[in-house]
């Protein structure tokens, strides 16, 4: 695997979600879960997959005479990754004023105050 892991575009998180909750499956298998939520077509569903394989984020085992299809990154590389990129494109890189923008804007509750308190205080102590 490589360290960049591709851009995923929205609906490619949908086909993602699916393989991470329910494993590896088949075109078929992703179509069913994707359209109990959605209302897309089974051939938008087989391109997103295809698009999946082309950027190396979903592999595909080819052996049997159904095509498997399974995640090459993990729920957490791609969450952390996007994390990164949003954090690149709209604060240039630098997490502090995203978080102080967040802590500023949004109404948390004294658990969730704590729970940040003790993050930060766990992250000062490592360094």
């Amino acid at each position: 695997m490589s360290n960049r892991l591709p851009s995923i575009s929205e609906a490619e998180w949908e086909i993602m979600k699916v393989l991470w909750k329910n494993g590896s499956q088949t075109a078929h298998q992703v179509i069913q879960a994707i359209q109990k939520q959605t209302d897309w077509k089974p051939k938008t569903i087989r391109t997103l997959l295809d698009r999946l394989m082309k950027k190396q984020v979903v592999g595909v085992n080819k052996e049997q005479k159904v095509y498997i299809f399974f995640p090459l990154y993990s729920e957490d590389e791609c969450k952390r990754a996007e994390t990164q990129s949003f954090i690149k494109r709209i604060y240039g890189g630098t997490f502090k004023p995203m978080l102080v923008q967040f802590i500023e804007e949004e109404s948390l509750t004294k658990e969730e105050l704590d729970e940040l308190r003790s993050i930060l205080e766990r992250k000062r102590k490592e360094k």
